[in-house]
Parts: C-alpha cells; sequence; structure tokens
C-alpha cells in the first residue's frame, strides 16, 4: 500500500482545489518523477515537464498556459522543511489535474519479474489506462517484485521501468510498443544501447537484466518466473548505477 504524503486535485481550468481523484483508467497522462533532498529537487525535471507537454498535445488537453500552470502546482506544493526521497506524480485530464507525493519503495536486491502477456494502450507516451496493469500489480510487493509485459513473444517494459538486458558488456533494450522514459534517454548518452526487438524465448542468453527507472533507478533483477534465467554477474549493474548517480550531483 502506497505511503502518501499529499494528494490534491484541481479543475484545470481555474485550478480551484476539489475532491481528489487518482485519474487513473481516464483519457489522459501522467509523469512521476523522483523526488530527493531539502529542500526537495527533482530529478531530470526539465524532461518530464518535456515529455508530458508532449503527451498532453496528443491527447488534446494542451492550452498555452499549462506548462506554468503546472509549475506552479509543483512548486507550491513542495515544503523546504522536508527532507524527501519521495516519488511525486501529476496526472491531467480536460477537466482535473492531481498531483500526488508518496514515499519511494526501495527496492530489494533481490528483485524478481512476473510475466504478462499484455501491451499498454497507446505505449508510447504515458497515459492513464493503467487499471488493469495496477490491479495486477497490487498482489505483490513493490519492493520485491514487478511485471514483465510481453506481447507477440516479445519483450517490452515492465508496469513501471523500462528494461536493460547484457550480454557480453553490451546493453539492449526493447524498441517497439513501450515508453522511452526519462532515466533510460539519460543513460543512452553514457553507455551505447541498442534499441531492439528482443523475444521472449532468447531471454536466456543476457547475462543481466536492469530496472531503468524515475522510481526503481536502477534495479538489478534476479529472477523470472516461469524461466530458468538467473542473474550471471553485476559488472554491468556497478557500471550502470555509477552513471545513475551523476543525476544526484547533478542537483
Amino acid at each position: 500500500m502506497a505511503n502518501f504524503l499529499l494528494k490534491k486535485s484541481y479543475q484545470i481550468n481555474n485550478l480551484k482545489v476539489t475532491k481528489f481523484k487518482d485519474l487513473w483508467g481516464s483519457s489522459g497522462v501522467f509523469t512521476t518523477m523522483r523526488l530527493v533532498g531539502k529542500p526537495g529537487k527533482l530529478i531530470l525535471y526539465e524532461n518530464h515537464i518535456s515529455n508530458l507537454i508532449k503527451s498532453l498535445k496528443k491527447y488534446k488537453i494542451f492550452s498555452n498556459n499549462i506548462e506554468n500552470d503546472i509549475k506552479d502546482l509543483i512548486k507550491n506544493n513542495l515544503s523546504n522543511r522536508i527532507k524527501y526521497d519521495h516519488l511525486l506524480r501529476i496526472a491531467l485530464t480536460k477537466k482535473l489535474i492531481s498531483l500526488s507525493i508518496r514515499k519511494r519503495p526501495k527496492p530489494w536486491f533481490n528483485f524478481e519479474l512476473k510475466i504478462l502477456n499484455y501491451k499498454r494502450k497507446d505505449p508510447k507516451y504515458k497515459n492513464l489506462y493503467y487499471k488493469y496493469i495496477l490491479n495486477k500489480l497490487n498482489s505483490y510487493d513493490p519492493k520485491k517484485v514487478d511485471i514483465l509485459l510481453v506481447h507477440n513473444n516479445k519483450i517490452l517494459e515492465t508496469c513501471t521501468s523500462n528494461l536493460l538486458l547484457i550480454k557480453n558488456n553490451k546493453y539492449y533494450s526493447p524498441k517497439n510498443n513501450c515508453y522511452i522514459g526519462n532515466t533510460i534517454n539519460f543513460l543512452k548518452k553514457k553507455i551505447k544501447i541498442t534499441f531492439k526487438d528482443i523475444k521472449l524465448k532468447d531471454i536466456n542468453q543476457f547475462d543481466e537484466i536492469l530496472l531503468i527507472g524515475s522510481g526503481k533507478g536502477v534495479t538489478p533483477v534476479r529472477s523470472i518466473n516461469k524461466f530458468k534465467w538467473k542473474n550471471k554477474d553485476m559488472t554491468g549493474y556497478k557500471k550502470v548505477n555509477q552513471f545513475f548517480k551523476l543525476l544526484h550531483r547533478q542537483l
């Protein structure tokens, strides 16, 4: 169960506070950012806002003042008295803006993936059609388990993160039917990542599998249910995690 520090909703046309709605299942978009430190800083903030604006335009929610409204709401809901290690989520529909801050669940190293044959609707965008996924995720401890989405026998992403697969010191990530997030976009500037279709049956070829995202950071996978695959090394994880730590130093 998520530990929320803050939950607020606003009418999008006048920014008046209204009853909170998480907006899952609605026609709209969202982004989730890592919030750290005192005072709170948002990792890859401008990148998140830029991608959110692109999604807003795609879903015809965009207006000329929406970017400033989003930035003002975020700023006004952060406290200088709190030392954060949280996730800030902002979601928008044509009627509402919802903002929430929850404690970040710190992933265990002994992390497992469960396989689900499912492709998100319009997966290149962070839309709110997540109810089916969330119902599945709620069956597991988010510190220990994520769900690997598979479609047409190709791996796509997890319910919360991008995938980085390592073989012979080379890095690969799924190319199609998934959202390419801000964290993996940052990492591809530091290491060479080949984006390609990866078949589920070929997963045993890889030495390491990493989860990459705002919440997971860089998290090594240890096992995948229904497969004999096990993590064979930590070399790639150590290298990628060092680059990820640069994001904190840049704040």
